[in-house]
């Protein structure tokens, strides 16, 4: 009997000719780069469950930003870490706070180079949760609709000072459609919003808190952030979300939420984000070091996998290695 006529292996018997029917590809453009910044002057301090992460100053991130541009990658998104915390987050709305300040650093710095801000309060509450607080039947809850003003604020802040693009990651209902009221009535119709739509609950942000200097000092996140078990939740999280304006949306963890990537990629015709979080790197960073698997290997089929579930736009802290990467051709 005669071989089959199809050979699928022809097509992958050559490099080359392997590189020219890839279906799925990477650029720089992709990539936004998270970091971290809080006040003081020549801050670089090692985030040790994030290696190769750090924690900068104004004057060391405006430095590390000029690095990020040469390499080509076309924004970065930041966290601020202030001097003082309270249980409102006072700081995060004040013009003069850590965020609104290397804003407007960069942009001198770097004006090419797109700032997204995050807009949350749980690096600026002593407690450790995204909004305020109040008692509600003995037990201490977050307050969802005291909190979207203070989120409104906070945005407006950054975008006073320079940000390009604010990321209202907090999962408090109703907060996109304040933000973008808030910002068009202070004539900033331009600025756009890049939703945390569908962010869960998950156990992979652990090295972000630390970094962040964010864990709540008591419960969880789980009344706000989405369980991890539900998938059609997401798309109404994220059909809300459109409606209210927003206009990208962001799948919050990516490796491991692939399938809700994929989904609303097939059901929303924005632009989709996946966030390529702080334990999916420091996974990748620990089996490395142990000589379990090859980085640069897992790194790209990592990331190769959150392109192919349908994003357009990761954020990694993988980012200057991916773009030193693609530079050289992968």
């Amino acid at each position: 009997m005669a071989f089959p006529q199809h050979r699928l292996r022809r097509l992958r018997s050559n490099p080359t000719l392997r590189r020219m029917v890839r279906q799925t590809r990477l650029s720089v453009d992709q990539l936004i780069f998270p970091m971290f910044v809080r006040p003081g002057n020549h801050i670089h301090n090692p985030i040790k469950s994030m290696p190769g992460q750090f924690q900068y100053s104004i004057d060391t991130l405006a430095h590390e930003c000029k690095e990020v541009a040469d390499l080509g990658i076309p924004a970065v998104l930041l966290f601020g870490i202030p001097e003082e915390k309270d249980a409102v987050g006072s700081q995060s709305a004040r013009p003069d706070g850590v965020i609104q300040k290397a804003v407007s650093r960069i942009k001198v710095a770097c004006p090419e180079l797109m700032v997204i801000t995050d807009v949350c309060l749980c690096e600026y509450t002593d407690h450790g949760h995204c909004g305020l607080i109040t008692e509600r039947g003995g037990n201490w809850v977050v307050d969802n609709d005291a909190t979207v003003q203070l989120l409104v604020d906070q945005a407006l802040s950054h975008v006073q000072a320079g940000a390009d693009m604010v990321a209202p990651s907090d999962m408090m209902d109703g907060r996109v459609a304040a933000i973008r009221y808030g910002l068009d009535q202070a004539g900033f119709h331009h600025v756009p919003i890049m939703s945390y739509a569908a962010k869960y609950a998950s156990s992979y942000y652990g090295p972000f808190r630390e970094a962040a200097e964010s864990p709540p000092k008591f419960g969880d996140r789980q009344s706000y952030q989405m369980d991890i078990a539900n998938s059609d939740e997401a798309l109404r999280e994220v059909a809300v979300d459109v409606e209210e304006g927003a206009d990208i949306v962001m799948v919050k963890p990516a490796l491991h939420y692939l399938d809700i990537i994929w989904r609303v990629r097939q059901r929303f015709s924005l632009p989709v984000a996946a966030y390529h979080v702080s334990g999916e790197y420091s996974a990748i960073k620990a089996a490395a070091a142990r000589g379990w698997l090859d980085e640069k290997a897992g790194v790209l089929e990592s990331t190769l996998a959150i392109r192919r579930a349908g994003a357009d736009l990761i954020l990694t802290y993988f980012a200057k290695d991916l773009a030193q990467w693609i530079r050289e051709g992968l």
